[in-house]
């Protein structure tokens, strides 16, 4: 409990109605467990769902957002505490400082390359902290065969695997990420 949960997702309004509905249950089943929502600023998409969730059911939203996109109608401006960054680079830097653990709800390049990031961070033992790939709607399903091929071909050693976990059970997600103890990884670079 009382953790603070980094969720990387969407901003497009554009997808289908399955993975809006994750978001809204995401955002609901943060709050409902007394944790707080860290995640882009955004009011769009799955960021502005998960962000509004969170708030319908009382908990916590904290915002990061460079000030390029800190404009009306793109920046959500209800959030408990917003931090204005420069640029993205401190804009990350700050979520993944402020943040306990990180998931990754579907999303588009953004997510990918946050997620990706967080990914070999762990690797090389810049944090401990539990990574989540909410794979909705097996919307993951072709990077975790790109991972298999990266373990196949020894581009990464088995363990990398431990590096993140997949579900696709937001109480899974929300459990795993209560229940996580540091995994001691034996190989700097898996």
């Amino acid at each position: 409990m009382n953790k603070i949960i980094c969720v990387y997702s969407s901003s497009s309004c554009l997808i289908d109605q399955i993975y809006v509905q994750a978001a809204e249950r995401l955002g609901r089943q943060i709050a409902a467990n007394g944790d707080s929502l860290l995640f882009g600023g955004g009011m769009t998409g799955l960021m502005g769902v998960t962000a509004r969730a969170v708030h319908q059911s009382n908990g916590k939203v904290i915002g990061i957002i460079p000030k390029a996109l800190n404009v009306k109608n793109i920046v959500y401006e209800n959030c408990d505490e917003l931090i204005v960054t420069e640029d993205m680079r401190t804009r990350k830097a700050i979520m993944d400082a402020r943040s306990d653990a990180f998931i990754a709800l579907p999303g588009g390049y953004g997510t990918l390359e946050e997620l990706l990031e967080m990914i070999t961070l762990k690797q090389l033992r810049y944090h401990n902290k539990p990574i989540v790939i909410l794979n909705v709607n097996n919307f993951y399903q072709a990077l975790l065969e790109q991972f298999d091929t990266i373990l196949n071909q020894q581009f990464a050693k088995p363990e990398c695997q431990k590096l993140y976990f997949v579900t696709t059970d937001i109480h899974e997600a929300l459990r795993y990420i209560e229940d996580y103890q540091p995994e001691v990884i034996n190989h700097k670079y898996c």
